[in-house]
């Protein structure tokens, strides 16, 4: 590591971490964010729902096991910052290709080591999440803090117009196919597809711009929206187009920001959280079962919904399905039409890679919705 530089985090009310560079040398800008997952940092950083965020691991080892070539979630690496606190010198796994540290620099990624990472976490827990930089070119904590005041907050950013997919794909279903899925890109991981192609379903993902007679015309079995990155009340196209294929009574999915757009779409609200649910020990009830379920989150948005009752809709009853432990945020909405399923989705990720994998009966839920349909 000595011939890192020095470098310098600032945030946005003031307080300053000195600490060295990783990765790429130079300067970013995006939103500070915590992490809690122990494992997993190469499906984090591949994450575009980490679109223009710092994104600070709060486990204090991080690179141990190298980079390879089978894990990454989409096609680069979305943070635009990160943060740890002890770099692993050597990595060691029989998969590893190269260091972290090299994936950093080869994608230009600006990153910060050596920091308190324990006191930048209570930090953001008790202040919240906030506009940050990191640079090695100014190390001057005033002009610095200067800069990171000009850009633009998170609530009121249309960032999942930025990472979605240019041109339709199709993942094939393995084995037999048994349906037809338009999956909508808002920031989608490549496990998501995955999952379902698992279970016979061949899905098309199409840009989020995709009109409603572009879906139609792939004859779906059912739709999904996925996960990603900014405010969801900037995402009045797929809302719009969510009515209406809810109006047709095409089954749903959605996951993040798809649970996001489900609420909209079903005349709720959404707010954005103080620090919001990043990690893969996040603690969720299934109010139906009673289980709890470990699961892989991360987002700094919520549906507000009543968390007693249902709420009438033009499709349906929407009642939430899932709930933290953690703070009682909602965590999942089910749309009901005489007594019938119609459509659900849940704020956590079910595809959960790197684990854990306690949600992954969703995606037979999905299967089953289908099926019925």
């Amino acid at each position: 590591m000595s011939s890192h530089k020095p470098a310098l985090l600032v945030l946005e009310d003031g307080r300053t971490f000195a600490g060295t560079s990783y990765g790429a040398v130079g300067e970013t800008f995006g939103e500070a964010v915590f992490t809690t997952g122990m494992t997993g940092y190469q499906e984090t950083l591949t994450d575009p729902s980490y679109h223009r965020q710092i994104v600070t691991q709060t486990a204090p080892h991080i690179g141990n096991t190298g980079v390879n070539d089978e894990d990454d979630e989409s096609s680069k690496i979305w943070v635009a910052g990160y943060v740890v606190r002890d770099p692993a010198r050597v990595p060691s796994n029989w998969r590893s290709v190269r260091t972290l540290d090299d994936q950093l620099k080869a994608q230009g990624i600006v990153g910060i080591s050596g920091i308190d990472t324990r006191a930048l976490t209570r930090h953001l827990r008790e202040r919240g999440a906030m506009r940050a930089a990191i640079s090695t070119e100014e190390l001057n904590p005033e002009t610095l803090l200067a800069r990171v005041l000009e850009q633009p907050k998170m609530a009121g950013s249309d960032l999942a117009s930025e990472v979605t997919t240019e041109q339709t794909y199709v993942v094939p279903a393995e084995g037999e196919k048994r349906f037809t899925v338009v999956a909508l890109d808002l920031g989608i991981k490549t496990m998501t597809p995955k999952r379902m192609s698992e279970r016979g379903i061949e899905v098309h993902v199409m840009p989020m711009t995709s009109t409603l007679e572009e879906v139609l015309a792939v004859k779906p079995d059912g739709v999904f929206m996925s996960n990603g990155p900014g405010d969801p009340e900037t995402t009045e196209h797929p809302t719009t187009l969510l009515k209406a294929l809810l109006e047709k009574g095409i089954p749903y999915f959605g996951i993040c920001f798809g649970n996001q757009v489900f609420g909209r779409a079903l005349g709720l609200g959404t707010f954005k959280l103080k620090y919001g649910h990043r990690g893969i020990n996040q603690p969720v009830l299934d109010r139906a079962t009673g289980k709890v379920e470990i699961t892989a989150q991360n987002h700094g948005f919520a549906v507000d919904a009543p968390l007693d009752g249902g709420v009438e809709t033009p499709y349906g009853l929407a009642e939430v399905s899932h709930v933290s432990l953690n703070d009682n945020v909602v965590e999942g909405l089910k749309l009901t039409k005489d007594g019938k399923l119609k459509g659900f989705s849940v704020q956590y990720h079910p595809e959960a890679a790197a684990g854990p994998h306690d949600s992954a009966y969703l995606f037979d839920r999905f299967v089953d919705l289908m099926g019925e349909s």
